[in-house]
């Protein structure tokens, strides 16, 4: 927006502070290469367009604003004389992207000392090379030392999941190992005991009805239902009855695994009918083989795709072989980091899933964003470790308008109302030493306000904090939507 020119006078904007120690003819030459300009209310300037402009006010009232999702937020509101705003950074050249930072609008006619861009770039390098080189370190410095703390706060993350993505894989991977090696005992026993009923008197039609028995027992091994404790119990008290009525002494051993098989009576009346009653116990002990070969078998596969799950999730969650920004579903993302960060979570810590069935995917960067999912996890997760170490983590979506809801709420102790307004502040933090950087939530802030243009808020009380997270259905500045169109160029 253009304002309504008026007369520059070199007198007036020497009084400003900002060129109160310039010579007559460098204000002669502000004034030659700028400009006056009377504003009416409305905007001047709008974020994210191309800074042209270095602003000064000579009187009036400004208002600058930042975008945070879908709202304009009012960050300053001033009448002070001699403020300034806009192109402040045009000394950079083309080093960083020259857009305005915020949004400024006027309250009531307000006169401005408007420079050119340009122009502000070339009197701070001809007027103040020093100091222009001192700001160019402290931009760039302040930048590379943001980068540094946020890597060192992603490994520190990073650190965490290995240690706990290292325990979630040693347990299936133990588990496998184990049943492996009984599994190789198990097979041995059922060779021998093979060769001893080979050579006992059993008839051709016997051998065929056990194996067909053997047969029908796989299969049904692999159906077996989940029983309760009680009806467990109940079967194994009868298993064990018909055993040892059969003559079989150390049925109450063999029992507990028929149970978990799915087996009953009935099944061990089949047996006994296919086979003479001498050699019956012979035959139930080879069947009980079978079926601990078919459990461990089972066990291991359990464990094996356990572990192959658990390296989908680490592959999900870290995003190395996808591009940085694409379409992405919130549901995948959340599910791989509440599995990478299950170990953390512990047991005593119930963690419930209310997810939008018909949620629809959003672009983004699912890998930071698996960075903020597991930022907001952890401190909810650490609240409730302080508070006693039990607790539950309600993981909720939900579509508001047009922008994605992903919330985690915990019943830990909430965030104490004198600290509400500072917890996303970096450095910021209630841990003590050593155990957090307070970096956390500020780089979740950056990354869902910054990059991806949503909201990131909490609402809190003792046994209710609720930290929601907003993000846009589409994408939003030009180059995001490039990188969506071109994926090849964006990774």
């Amino acid at each position: 927006m253009s304002g309504r020119p008026v007369p520059c006078s070199p007198q007036e904007i020497g009084s400003l502070f900002l060129f109160e120690k310039l010579s007559p003819e460098q204000l002669g030459r502000l004034c030659c290469e700028g400009r006056m300009e009377l504003f009416e209310p409305g905007p001047v300037y709008t974020e994210g367009d191309p800074a042209t402009c270095f602003y000064v006010m000579i009187e009036g009232t400004v208002v600058l604003s930042r975008r945070v999702g879908g709202d304009d937020v009012e960050v300053s509101r001033t009448s002070q004389r001699g403020v300034y705003a806009g192109a402040m950074q045009a000394y950079l050249g083309d080093r960083v992207r020259q857009v305005y930072n915020n949004s400024m609008r006027v309250t009531e006619p307000t006169r401005f000392f408007v420079l050119p861009a340009d122009t502000f770039a070339n009197v701070m390098s001809e007027w103040f090379p020093m100091a222009t080189h001192l700001l160019e370190g402290l931009f760039f410095g302040s930048k590379s030392t943001q980068a540094a703390i946020g890597q060192r706060e992603r490994l520190l993350a990073l650190g965490s999941l290995s240690a706990g993505l290292t325990h979630e894989l040693n347990n299936p991977a133990a588990a496998a190992v184990r049943a492996t090696s009984t599994l190789r005992e198990r097979v041995a026993k059922m060779r021998r005991k093979l060769a001893v009923i080979a050579e006992g008197p059993f008839s051709r039609d016997a051998l065929a009805s056990l194996i067909e028995i053997q047969e029908r027992t796989a299969e049904r091994v692999a159906k077996a239902p989940a029983l309760s404790p009680l009806e467990a119990s109940d079967r194994e008290d009868a298993l064990t009855e018909w055993l040892e009525d059969h003559g079989l002494e150390h049925g109450w051993q063999l029992a507990p695994t028929f149970v978990q098989a799915g087996l009953d009576v009935d099944w061990l009346e089949q047996v006994a009918a296919a086979v003479d009653a001498d050699i019956l116990p012979g035959a139930v002990g080879w069947l009980n083989y079978t079926v601990e070969t078919e459990l461990l078998m089972d066990e291991i596969e359990d464990s094996t795709t356990r572990i192959s799950h658990l390296v989908d999730a680490a592959k999900q969650y870290s995003q190395l072989d996808r591009a940085p920004y694409r379409v992405v579903g919130v549901h995948e993302l959340l599910d791989s980091t509440l599995l990478m960060l299950s170990g953390k979570i512990g047991p005593r810590i119930e963690v419930v899933k209310e997810y939008e069935p018909a949620l629809p995917e959003i672009p983004g960067y699912p890998a930071e964003l698996n960075q903020v999912w597991t930022n907001l996890i952890d401190n909810a997760v650490s609240a409730m470790n302080d508070a006693g170490g039990e607790g539950t983590l309600t993981v909720r979506t939900a579509l508001e308008g047009e922008q994605v809801l992903v919330e985690f709420r915990d019943t830990g102790p909430g965030v104490p109302p004198e600290i509400k307004s500072r917890i996303f502040d970096p450095f910021f933090t209630t841990k003590p030493v050593g155990q957090g950087t307070g970096l956390g939530l500020d780089i979740s802030w950056r990354i869902v306000v910054n990059k991806h243009h949503g909201t990131l808020r909490v609402e809190s009380e003792p046994g209710d904090t609720r930290f929601q997270v907003l993000l846009p259905l589409t994408a939003g500045t030009p180059e995001e939507r490039s990188a969506l169109t071109n994926p090849e160029e964006a990774a």
